[in-house]
């Protein structure tokens, strides 16, 4: 791995914004290609809110995605499909506030660009305008070419979204594992149909390892991987499974901690402390 000075763009193994006070520098869309054509790795996670999207950033996160996953991991919902546009922006617009280096990435949730290119682009300009993305995203392949070429031409950033993609699950016949046999070369087409039409990187969903380093390896975009291997350009996980806030988390992803439990923990002990008066302490109160 490449690695660079922290705060850079993209960090490439930073670990921090700068110290001091300098202002880091905004990961744009262009680090984005100098990260592919360096081999460097690209990092993403999933953020919601203006907290998560402040720490993320200042730990050198490149890649924010508000993602209508924050429908099944923040809203109660059990997928991502009945997330409206009027649930995304206000999670686009705190994320979008927060950050002072990340590349903010906001979903097109379902139903508000499949129709036609002029509904994808009414819909992005929102994202851009009234939320502060700097891109979104917009899953398929071929059958959105059109969309995302109108939005590239019109100075839209857009990530594509191959492989399981979650707002088609019901078509899919579930959460399963995309671009097997035969699948293998429509997702190169469908990756190569993105490229064309202006994408600046593509996301690839629970995607065989192999399948993954071959469409990485045909596309001058990066990939960004979630569950498809190590040979991705960059990967991306939603935070929530990363952090180990829930009892499950997916295969394909690590927890790096376990703030669920440290988070119920600490729950308990306040609850603990009020029932028995030990809280609030006299260092707690104001004196007159």
């Amino acid at each position: 791995m490449t690695t660079s000075t922290p705060g850079a763009a993209p960090s490439t193994g930073s670990t921090a914004a700068p110290q001091g006070g300098d202002t880091p520098r905004r990961v744009r869309v262009h680090h984005l290609a100098e990260a592919k054509r360096n081999g460097a790795k690209i990092t993403m996670l999933t953020a919601y809110d203006a907290m998560t999207a402040r720490v993320f950033d200042a730990a050198g996160i490149d890649m924010l995605l508000v993602g209508d996953s924050i429908g099944d991991n923040m809203h109660g919902h059990e997928n991502t499909i009945p997330v409206t546009v009027d649930d995304m922006l206000p999670a686009v617009r705190a994320v979008s506030r927060a950050v002072r280096r990340s590349f903010v990435v906001a979903d097109l949730p379902f139903g508000s660009y499949e129709g036609s290119a002029p509904q994808a682009h009414a819909t992005a300009v929102r994202m851009m305008k009234e939320g502060g993305a700097h891109a979104v995203k917009i899953e398929g392949g071929r059958r959105v070419a059109a969309q995302v070429e109108l939005l590239t031409s019109s100075g839209i950033p857009v990530v594509g979204h191959l492989g399981f993609t979650p707002q088609s699950e019901f078509m899919l016949g579930g959460k399963r594992i995309q671009g097997r046999g035969d699948g293998a070369d429509a997702l190169k087409e469908d990756a190569l149909a993105l490229q064309e039409a202006g994408a600046v990187a593509v996301v690839l969903e629970m995607v065989p390892a192999p399948v993954a380093a071959a469409v990485t390896e045909i596309l001058a975009i990066p990939t960004i991987g979630i569950g498809a291997g190590p040979d991705c350009d960059g990967q991306v996980l939603v935070w929530l499974d990363m952090a180990g806030m829930g009892d499950w988390s997916p295969r394909f992803a690590k927890r790096f901690a376990e703030l669920g439990r440290a988070l119920q923990d600490a729950a308990a002990e306040y609850a603990e402390e009020v029932r028995s008066g030990t809280f609030p302490a006299p260092e707690h109160s104001y004196a007159e």
